[in-house]
């Protein structure tokens, strides 16, 4: 049977994860340790994504998301509030100039369960794509199709990656304005063959705090440009949009994500979410039969 997440207080002097031993004793980053702890706790519990005793892949890119995802769920798991085995895992796609010996040095020296994976998807993409295109979208997918073998490969229920608030909310806004839809990256899902779970426990997490994280605790950042592509201007544009919004208004991102979870079909136009047709006022008939009665 499922249990939930304990719900163990969490204290600086309980001891931590090793990550976190040469981190600053500031009061300024306990607080945002806390809060990045207290938000990931809630989205394993709200979305039930833990089952004690399986394993779980955790995705290593080099970047500051998917590093604080690991330090987070290290900790979780050090302190016993994450019965889970983790196993981090990089991809490394082929592309040039990649720092090959940077991950493993830093999982090897902090003592870190991992896989290291070569698969040259660069130049699967090159050679698809034109010189002047974006790669981002089509590497995405063939790394996340190597990564669910890797999970199969490795006995792993659950592929867990670094996604954090502001990546749901900007794909959200890309699918209400380019998309023509009202979709986003939900914190749970199963893969299309049915049999590893896509996590995201970092959907409650601003971003700002996981650079906050990064910095604190020196993760040996690897640039995702190293293939010469950015991400498209579209999400660009998303991002920028919503950073205007929080500057105007504060703690509108928090509301916004909070709307994500708090859907009224019956207040949508969505006419597969809601039965519009069987909604109907009773006949003037029916209401003088019920009056009369």
């Amino acid at each position: 049977m499922d249990r939930p997440v304990t719900t163990k207080a969490i204290d600086a002097n309980e001891g931590c994860h090793p990550l976190f031993r040469r981190a600053p004793g500031s009061v300024e980053f306990n607080k945002l340790r806390k809060r990045l702890i207290r938000q990931v706790r809630q989205v394993l519990d709200d979305y039930s994504m833990v089952r004690p005793g399986e394993r779980w892949l955790v995705a290593l890119s080099g970047g500051k998301d998917s590093y604080g995802l690991l330090a987070i769920l290290l900790d979780l798991n050090w302190r016993g509030l994450l019965p889970v085995e983790i196993l981090a895992c990089n991809l490394d796609q082929g592309q040039p100039n990649f720092p090959k010996h940077v991950l493993p040095n830093w999982l090897n020296t902090n003592g870190i369960a991992h896989r290291i994976e070569y698969r040259d998807t660069y130049s699967v993409v090159t050679d698809k794509l034109p010189d002047n295109a974006t790669y981002c979208s089509l590497c995405s997918r063939l790394r996340r199709g190597h990564l669910y073998r890797i999970a199969r490969e490795e006995g792993c229920s659950a592929l867990v990656l670094g996604h954090h608030r502001e990546d749901i909310l900007e794909t959200f806004l890309l699918n209400l304005f380019h998309g023509g839809r009202l979709a986003a990256m939900p914190p749970k899902l199963l893969n299309d063959e049915g049999d590893v779970e896509v996590l995201r426990p970092l959907a409650l997490c601003a971003e700002a705090d996981m650079a906050k994280l990064a910095e604190a605790l020196a993760f040996p950042i690897i640039p995702c440009d190293l293939c010469g592509s950015q991400d498209g201007l579209q999400r660009n544009a998303m991002k920028a949009m919503l950073d205007d919004i929080e500057q105007r208004m504060p703690g509108r991102k928090d509301t916004m994500i909070r709307a994500l979870a708090n859907i009224r079909p019956s207040q949508m136009l969505d006419r597969n979410l809601f039965d519009f047709v069987g909604l109907a006022a009773p006949s003037a008939v029916a209401r003088a039969a019920d009056a009369a009665e």
